[in-house]
């Protein structure tokens, strides 16, 4: 069918490709500074979201593939949208100068963001859970459990910063727990959509996003812990993430 067209043989080329890109420009990332580490944010999170979106689109076609990456850039960009100028529900916040084009003042590779990491949570989610409510609680868990390393992380490079972080996680002083509380929130209505829309799909073999998906609980942690300084924020990302990461090693195993 026109409407559900996959994009066949470009995919087992580009999908590993993309994700070595993807992962080169990670390992790059805590040996740069200033500038350059600015830029490479910009090309990994640009990277990560094509492997993505190419897997998507290549192993689920347009029809679902297309509309869960724009459902999910679409309540990316709603939420980003209101924290901004209404700060519901992270909190008060406001953007560094160096996250490139904006849309009602919301950096575009902001809600790539959202996009590189929904859909693998949501592969995983239904590697691990039967049950449509249990793959929404986990693939929820799965995605904000992320921000435990992304928010201090960012914040750190100046990619911005907030009003009054006050309550905030033991260790990480820069980020508040309202932030934290919002990515779930967010996090579980972007859980909900996608696995509605998957919801007739079977569970296919998705390597690519699933070891995207571990190698973010491992590299995040080590690149904190041992190259950015932020030795709290990788034990919090590393348990926070561990909870599903753990299991879908145990899974693939």
């Amino acid at each position: 069918m026109a409407a559900d067209l996959r994009l066949g043989p470009v995919r087992p080329r580009a999908v590993p490709l993309l994700a070595a890109v993807a992962v080169g420009l990670q390992l790059a990332y805590p040996l740069s500074a200033g500038v350059i580490r600015t830029r490479l944010t910009v090309a990994i999170v640009v990277a990560f979201a094509a492997a993505v979106a190419v897997h998507a689109v290549g192993t689920r076609g347009w029809r679902v593939g297309g509309a869960a990456l724009a459902a999910v850039a679409g309540l990316g960009f709603a939420a980003e949208v209101a924290g901004l100028h209404l700060g519901v529900p992270f909190g008060h916040y406001a953007y560094g100068a160096g996250l490139g084009l904006r849309l009602a003042g919301v950096p575009v590779v902001v809600v790539l963001a959202w996009t590189m990491l929904a859909w693998p949570a949501a592969l995983v989610a239904r590697r691990l859970a039967r049950r449509f409510t249990a793959r929404v609680a986990v693939g929820a868990w799965a995605l904000a459990a992320w921000d435990l390393y992304l928010d201090p992380q960012l914040v750190a490079a100046s990619g911005w910063r907030w009003r009054d972080p006050d309550p905030h996680l033991p260790g990480v002083p820069d980020v508040p727990l309202t932030n934290y509380a919002g990515w779930l929130l967010v996090a579980t209505c972007v859980s909900l959509t996608l696995q509605w829309l998957l919801r007739d799909e079977p569970v296919g073999a998705d390597m690519a996003p699933l070891v995207l998906y571990l190698w973010t609980w491992l590299g995040s942690a080590v690149a904190l812990a041992a190259f950015l300084d932020r030795p709290a924020a990788a034990a919090w990302g590393a348990a926070g993430m561990g909870l599903v990461a753990v299991p879908l090693l145990r899974r693939l195993r």
